[in-house]
C-alpha cells in the first residue's frame, strides 16, 4: 500500500446508519471513573487489570503494573503515540448564546470538523440547531465558520452533531489552543483536570479531540521492565476525533500514519507465531486499514472511516489492552471481532461484579489469545 494519504473505509456513507452488533448491559453509573487515579491515591499503573484469555475463557485480577506477568519476549506492543489537545472552546453564537465548540478532526484544506455543544448542569448536551454558513466569535477575536454537515446526507432540519467548519484564528492554532482552550470533559468526569492528565507517555504529535487512554497507565519505569523483559515496542500515531456517547455512532474519518518500521515489526512477529498487542481500539483502526486480505500489514498513512465489525474480523493483531466501554459503544463490536460474544458478556459482568471502573480515567481490559 502506498504511504500517500488516502481514505479507507465506508467513504460516501453515513456511519451512523451502519447497524452493528453490540453488547447491551447496565452501567451503573458509580463505575464511571470521575476523576484520575491519581486523584485516588494511586500511581498510573496502579489502576486494576482484568486479563481475559479467549481460548480457555479464564479470567484474572492484577494491578496494571502487573502486567509483565502476562507478557513474554516477542510480544509486540503496537502504541499510539497522539497527543491530545485542549479540543474544547467557549464559543458565543450571533445572539449571545454561549456554547462550548469541541474540534474534533483537522481535515485537508484548511478545514476542520467540529461539534457545538450546550453547557448543562456542570457538563454539555449537542446543540443540533446551529445552521450553516452561520459564524460562531471564540476568544481574543477569533471565530469560527461552519459550512455543512459532516455526515453525507445530513440537512440542518434533521439537527446537526458535527460541521465542517473553518477556524480563523490570530495566531498558531496549539498556541491558541494552549492559551484559550481545555480538554474535552464529558458529565462523568465532575471536575476540570489539567492537560497533563490527559497524555500518555508516548506522546511525540498532538492532534487528538480524546486521549487514546488505552496507554495512559504506562509508566517509563515499567516500559523499562517490559523492554529488558524482551518484549517489543512499535509507535504509530492516529489521532482521535470527538466520540459520541449520546448516539454511540461509529468513528468519523481520523488521521492515521503507520510507519515503515512498524509494519515490518508487525509482520515480522506475526510469522514468528509471536503475539501482536494492540494498546487500544485506535491501534486496530490504523492497522487494519493498511492490513491486505493475505493479513499483510504495509505502511500508510491517510484518513481512515474503517469499522471493524464480527463480520470484517481482525487481521493485523491477536490481542487488545483496552479501557471498558459503554453499553452498545461500537467499539464493543471490534472485540467482538477479537473473540466472541460469549466470552466478551463474560468478561464485562465479571467487571461490573468487581466493580471495575469505565472511561478514560478507569481501569483496563488485556485481551489475549
Amino acid at each position: 500500500m502506498k504511504s500517500d494519504p488516502v481514505v479507507a473505509g465506508h467513504s460516501g456513507r453515513a456511519l451512523r446508519d451502519l447497524a452493528l452488533p453490540v453488547l447491551d448491559f447496565v452501567l451503573p453509573p458509580e463505575l464511571e471513573a470521575s476523576e484520575p487515579p491519581e486523584a485516588r491515591g494511586l500511581a498510573r499503573d496502579e489502576v486494576r487489570l482484568l486479563v481475559s484469555h479467549r481460548d480457555d475463557d479464564r479470567i484474572e485480577h492484577v494491578r496494571f503494573h502487573d502486567i509483565g506477568r502476562f507478557l513474554t519476549a516477542g510480544d509486540l506492543l503496537v502504541v499510539n503515540t497522539s497527543g491530545t489537545l485542549n479540543a474544547a472552546l467557549p464559543a458565543w453564537r450571533a445572539d449571545g448564546t454561549a456554547l462550548e465548540l469541541h474540534l474534533s478532526t483537522r481535515l485537508p484544506d484548511s478545514l476542520w470538523s467540529v461539534e457545538l455543544r450546550l453547557p448543562h448542569g456542570g457538563a454539555t448536551v449537542p446543540f443540533l440547531t446551529a445552521q450553516p454558513n452561520e459564524t460562531l466569535a471564540l476568544p481574543e477575536g477569533a471565530r469560527v465558520q461552519l459550512h455543512q454537515p459532516y455526515a453525507p446526507g445530513v440537512s440542518a432540519i434533521d439537527g446537526v452533531r458535527l460541521w465542517r467548519a473553518t477556524l480563523h484564528l490570530p495566531y498558531s492554532l496549539h498556541a491558541y489552543l494552549a492559551q484559550h482552550g481545555f480538554p474535552i470533559r464529558y458529565g462523568y468526569v465532575r471536575r476540570q483536570w489539567a492537560t497533563e492528565y490527559y497524555q500518555t507517555i508516548f506522546v511525540t504529535e498532538t492532534g487528538s479531540a480524546e486521549m487514546p487512554s488505552a496507554g495512559r497507565a504506562f509508566t517509563p519505569e515499567l516500559v523499562t521492565r517490559l523492554v529488558a523483559q524482551g518484549v517489543q515496542f512499535a509507535p504509530l500515531l492516529l489521532h482521535t476525533g470527538v466520540a459520541s456517547l449520546e448516539d454511540h455512532e461509529p468513528p468519523y474519518a481520523e488521521y492515521y500514519r503507520v510507519p515503515q518500521e512498524t509494519a515490518r515489526a508487525v509482520n515480522v512477529a506475526r510469522a514468528a507465531g509471536k503475539r501482536v498487542i494492540a494498546v487500544g481500539t485506535t491501534v486496530i483502526r490504523a492497522l487494519e486499514t493498511v492490513t491486505d486480505r493475505h493479513g499483510l500489514t504495509h505502511p500508510g498513512a491517510g484518513w481512515t472511516e474503517l469499522v471493524v465489525t464480527p463480520e470484517r474480523g481482525i487481521h493485523s493483531v491477536n490481542g487488545l489492552l483496552t479501557g471498558l466501554h459503554e453499553p452498545h459503544a461500537t467499539h464493543l463490536a471490534m472485540l467482538e471481532a477479537l473473540t466472541d460474544r460469549v466470552h466478551l458478556r463474560n468478561t464485562y459482568m465479571e467487571a461490573l461484579r468487581e466493580r471495575y471502573l469505565w472511561h478514560e480515567f478507569g481501569d483496563l481490559h488485556l485481551l489475549l489469545p
